[in-house]
């Protein structure tokens, strides 16, 4: 059965897992997975028809850059300091970090990503790779509808920051498989109501345990956290 299925809660590394680690980084992702997680989750924009992980679109908080990374060369952001002398990876090279030892959720962060992911993912699944292995998710519903055009058979997940009125709605003419909400916003009606679409329900992102379990005693699908040794 695939991990996105599991009816146990799974724990997915924020970022790889950031509260150790420079997030977005190899490093955080490898720390994410030795600390056990089910899945990463990592950012992604489109430089020059190139994928990088990343999650702001200004440099300065998480790299020794400045300035706005749709203004620089994929050579200049590649050269940067992303923390502890990490580079900002591509999405291949996360994919080959991660080498189908647990699952990758992406988050298209920039434009005109749907496409260039879709590619990638395909260039994998001819290596042997399964669709299980990815989810892709976005608050951006253009970008998420671009990857449902370009194949339906990818999962999708939905990103929401609070409870918009039409949200089921969206997310069915998406047809994606998981909805994933800031835990601030999530209670039992809420669960209730993804799950009656047979939708699985994700929060994010959860760091303190008082946190964690009140999601885990509201029987929530799976937790995005920064500390995974604590899920």
């Amino acid at each position: 059965m695939s991990w996105l299925n599991s009816q146990k809660l799974l724990c997915i590394g924020h970022r790889g897992a950031m509260g150790h680690e420079p997030e977005n980084t190899i490093l955080s992702i490898n720390k994410a997975i030795s600390l056990g997680v089910d899945a990463v989750e990592i950012d992604v924009h489109q430089v020059g028809n190139r994928l990088l992980v990343i999650h702001d679109l200004n440099l300065s908080r998480t790299t020794n850059g400045e300035g706005y990374i749709t203004d620089k060369t994929f050579a200049y952001l590649r050269s940067l300091d992303a923390g502890k002398g990490e580079k900002i990876p591509t999405l291949e090279a996360v994919f080959n970090a991660v080498n189908r030892q647990v699952g990758i959720n992406i988050e298209l962060k920039g434009k005109h990503t749907a496409t260039l992911v879709v590619d990638l993912i395909h260039s994998y699944l001819n290596q042997g790779w399964s669709y299980d292995n990815f989810i892709i998710s976005s608050f951006n519903h253009y970008e998420l509808q671009q990857i449902k055009q370009l194949d339906s058979k990818i999962n999708l997940g939905l990103l929401l920051y609070g409870i918009p009125l039409d949200y089921l709605k969206i997310a069915a003419k998406l047809a994606v498989t998981t909805i994933i909400n800031n835990y601030n916003f999530i209670d039992l009606d809420f669960i209730n109501a993804v799950h009656q679409q047979g939708w699985k329900c994700w929060a994010y992102t959860v760091n303190n345990l008082e946190d964690i379990e009140m999601m885990t005693n509201l029987k929530i699908d799976g937790i995005i956290t920064n500390y995974p040794e604590k899920i």
